[in-house]
């Protein structure tokens, strides 16, 4: 990534690692929960806030990555308290599952990081028969939330220390279908665009953080929300094209960010002292960044609760 990207408000830039964002913060005492940890910007994700003294969770589809990564982090940062537990985003069992255990454990929640996606694949149904992408990337995040929020809630009463919940968005949000989100053509395999079909998964993701922080808001509860852009990263996610696969395996390291890059502006939104109180942004480099009109467009954010609250019954 170009080493010269100009600085914003927060004193951060697109070169900006997670590791900097995060300089001097102490997150001993906060337990976060990140889901798709086991690989690219969530493990990173998950080795920076252990490394700050964070007790991480890793919400992961394969365990037996989810122990490398554990083993890993526990090998450079032996004070680290990582665990890991099963969680498939794409099914509503799984995700029903993965809660039960953690409110079983005890464990507080500070800080819930919706990390985890897949990106541009060819239609597929979920095993709860949902567009895979829309499942994974919104519906299983969002029935994750609903969940856990109680034991958020509880820790922030308890604690008196704010929580947050951090949904990794994208840039591609821009590229949604023209009405932002197909409530009646989820499932349309005869209209489906592998890309379109990403950047609606993405905008649920800044309409579900802005619907939540209007619940708090209306409530008093002590839990910011907030969405982001992670940056285009240096990653497997583009697997699915092979086309674009083969260019950013060749000049993907002159354009693209690193997964320390990539990393750095969740992790700032999930520890920084400046986003202390701000709720239903949207971020992008370590700043605040503008989102389409579909991204704060308050009803459409309201419709699309009701409509993943009538999926996740």
């Amino acid at each position: 990534m170009w080493p010269f990207s100009r600085k914003g408000a927060s004193g951060f830039s697109s070169s900006s690692t997670a590791q900097q964002v995060t300089d001097n913060i102490d997150a001993t005492g906060l337990t976060a929960l990140v889901t798709g940890a086991s690989s690219g910007i969530g493990t990173e994700t998950t080795r920076v806030l252990a490394l700050r003294g964070a007790h991480v969770i890793m919400g992961v589809r394969n365990m037996n990555a989810g122990k490398e990564v554990k083993e890993a982090i526990l090998k450079e940062i032996p004070s680290a308290k990582v665990d890991a537990m099963e969680l498939d985003l794409s099914s509503m069992d799984s995700v029903k599952k993965f809660a039960s255990e953690f409110k079983s454990s005890g464990l507080p929640l500070n800080i819930l990081i919706n990390n985890a996606g897949i990106m541009a694949c060819p239609f597929a149904l979920s095993k709860d028969n949902i567009e895979l992408q829309f499942a994974t990337n919104h519906i299983g995040h969002f029935l994750l939330t609903s969940l856990l929020l109680d034991t958020m809630k509880n820790t922030a009463n308890t604690t008196k220390k704010e929580g947050r919940i951090v949904n990794v968005s994208s840039e591609a949000h821009r590229f949604s279908y023209p009405e932002g989100i197909r409530f009646d053509k989820i499932n349309d395999q005869s209209s489906y665009n592998n890309w379109r079909a990403y950047g609606q998964s993405k905008l649920a993701n800044i309409l579900h953080a802005n619907e939540l922080t209007r619940r708090f808001k209306e409530d008093r509860v002590n839990i910011t929300a907030n969405s982001l852009h992670p940056g285009a990263i240096f990653t497997n996610l583009f697997r699915h094209n092979a086309a674009v696969n083969g260019l950013v395996n060749v000049f993907g390291k002159f354009v693209l960010k690193n997964v320390q890059q990539g990393a750095a502006t969740t992790c700032y939104v999930a520890l920084h002292p400046q986003v202390k109180g701000i709720s239903g942004k949207y971020f992008s480099d370590s700043n605040e960044c503008k989102t389409t009109p579909h991204g704060t467009d308050a009803d459409l954010a309201k419709r699309l609760w009701d409509f993943s609250m009538n999926l996740i019954k």
